[in-house]
C-alpha cells in the first residue's frame, strides 16, 4: 500500500508542476524604474509560456510598450494602433514562446535603460529551479500555493487511508 501511494504522490507531483505558471517581477524589489539593468535582471531567469510578467511603477510616471526588436533597439514604437499599458502594476501574459521586447515609452526612459529582452520557452517539462540572486526572481502565485497544497493533501489522505 505504501509503494502505491508513493507512486500516486509523483504522479501528482509529475503532472501538477510543469502546469505551474510564475510570475516574475520585472526589474525585482526595484520594480520598473529607472536605473535597473534590466538586461542582468533576466539573465539566469528562465520564462516559459504560460507565466506572467508583472511591471510594477508609480502611476503616471512610467508605461510598458511591447514592441519589435527593430523598434527596442530604436526605442521607439511605430506601431500607432497600440496603446500603452499604464496602470502601475501592468500583468503581461506570455503566451507563445520566442523573444519578446518590451519598452518604457516616456521620452528618455528607454534610452536610458527601462528597456527589457527576454526569451520564452514553451510550457513543456517542468520548469529548471530558479538560481538564487539578490531580488526576488520568481514569486509564487496563490494558484501555484493553492495547487501544491491541494495536491499534497490529496497524497497524505492516500497514505493514511
Amino acid at each position: 500500500m505504501a509503494s502505491r501511494a508513493f507512486l500516486i504522490a509523483i504522479f501528482i507531483a509529475v503532472a501538477i508542476a510543469p502546469t505551474l505558471a510564475a510570475d516574475h517581477k520585472v526589474g525585482g524589489d526595484a520594480g520598473w524604474n529607472p536605473g535597473v539593468n534590466y538586461t542582468e535582471w533576466a539573465t539566469g531567469k528562465d520564462f516559459h509560456v504560460g507565466d506572467t510578467l508583472m511591471f510594477v511603477y508609480t502611476y503616471g510616471l512610467h508605461n510598458v510598450w511591447k514592441v519589435n526588436q527593430t523598434d527596442f533597439q530604436q526605442c521607439v514604437n511605430s506601431n500607432a494602433s497600440q496603446v500603452p499599458l499604464v496602470t502601475g502594476n501592468d500583468r503581461i501574459s506570455l503566451n507563445s514562446s520566442g523573444k519578446k521586447w518590451y519598452i518604457c515609452g516616456v521620452p528618455e526612459h528607454c534610452a536610458k535603460g527601462m528597456k527589457l529582452v527576454i526569451n520564452v520557452s514553451d510550457a513543456e517539462g517542468p520548469a529548471p529551479s530558479p538560481k538564487p540572486s539578490a531580488s526576488a526572481a520568481v514569486e509564487v502565485s496563490p494558484l501555484r500555493s493553492s495547487a501544491w497544497m491541494l495536491a499534497m493533501m490529496a497524497v497524505y489522505r492516500i497514505i493514511v487511508a
